[in-house]
């Protein structure tokens, strides 16, 4: 395994795209290196490739994702298990999901050290979603549709929350609620003469009552992305041929679909937007989960769940901020997810959805 940009050579990848069918007699002779996107976690890597020959189908890039530079950001991915998680995905549940993810060549961790690699298909040239300058109404319907290619095909299923590598992370909520006044401490340190008032007395309230979201049990459950934003999101992948794709893997978990649904809205597009087309975005949403025989679960209970799970973002922009080193992009992004989030509670009472 090789778990730096520095250490991948061009056997070494040559071993890989030969053992994933993607690469038969061709041999990479050479290749060159650059970080790419904007990951807290993790480094993301573009590595052009040439080859001795020309061969139909070998990539001309492929992308490589290893454990982050900065010790901060590196132990929060170990601790909280989300390298193991995205190996993981790639290796066992991206082929049983209709969501459009990264081909992976290469997954592999060493759960003794935290040291991962994972190799994939390069989806450039793209679009980058930003979190920090939002999205056009069709690119969110877009992120409905793979939000419900997502949650779809596992809907309801029995037995997910016995997956090993997912049942060895349930106590991460109960880990953020014990760490939640040191988050929000800090929460205050970094924002409060930045963050409008009223949007922190939201954030002060949910720190108070933590422990009744992240302990909530759903139901219908399903595996969700948990991470489902903007930043990992690529829009008219491959040159145009995907309309979206969705990337970092690294948080999956077993909850409620709407969960990723309602963070992606209380960050992805304005509040304006927001309130103008939330409820069709949800009618999207709840149609396309039909597509894969979802029949038991109705507007009433998705708008209730929209209400509860809203607070997935104001408990992100809390947590991630504390637990990931501070860079002048991540505050104006906590400080984007915060806003956006602590509008979405307030417009659609979600405390009283949560406490009532």
């Amino acid at each position: 395994m090789r778990s730096t940009s520095e250490t991948v050579d061009p056997a070494w990848l040559t071993d890989v795209l030969r053992r994933s069918g993607a690469l038969q007699s061709a041999r990479v002779t050479d290749l060159t290196w650059k970080n790419v996107g904007a990951g807290m976690l993790g480094d993301s890597i573009r590595f052009d490739l040439r080859y001795d020959r020309d061969e139909d189908g070998a990539p001309a890039s492929v992308v490589g994702k290893f454990p982050a530079r900065d010790a901060v950001s590196r132990a929060t991915g170990i601790d909280f298990g989300l390298y193991q998680t995205e190996v993981r995905f790639y290796q066992e549940i991206a082929a049983t999901v209709a969501v459009r993810a990264p081909h992976c060549y290469y997954a592999d961790i060493n759960p003794a050290t935290g040291d991962f690699a994972v190799i994939l298909e390069d989806l450039g040239p793209a679009r980058q979603g930003n979190q920090l300058t939002g999205c056009s109404l069709a690119d969110a319907e877009q992120a409905m549709i793979q939000g419900a290619a997502l949650h779809g095909p596992r809907w309801g299923e029995a037995g997910l929350r016995d997956i090993p590598w997912i049942a060895s992370r349930a106590g991460t909520g109960s880990a953020v609620v014990d760490g939640m006044p040191g988050f929000i401490a800090e929460f205050h340190r970094r924002y409060d003469d930045i963050l409008e008032p009223e949007f922190m007395a939201v954030a002060d309230r949910y720190a108070a009552n933590a422990l009744a979201f992240l302990g909530r049990d759903y139901a219908p459950l399903t595996l969700g992305h948990v991470d489902f934003r903007l930043d990992n999101m690529l829009f008219d992948a491959r040159g145009g041929s995907v309309p979206l794709a969705v990337l970092d893997w690294q948080s999956v978990s077993v909850t409620a679909g709407m969960l990723d649904i309602s963070y992606f809205l209380g960050a992805g597009i304005t509040r304006d937007e927001r309130r103008q087309h939330e409820r069709d975005l949800l009618g999207l949403y709840l149609e396309e989960l039909r597509r894969y025989g979802v029949r038991d679960y109705g507007w009433d209970a998705l708008w209730h769940d929209y209400r509860v799970t809203a607070f997935q973002g104001v408990s992100t922009a809390i947590f991630a901020s504390a637990a990931t080193a501070r860079t002048e992009r991540g505050d104006a992004m906590f400080l984007a997810m915060a806003r956006g989030a602590c509008a979405q509670v307030i417009d659609i009472d979600s405390f009283g959805a949560l406490l009532g």
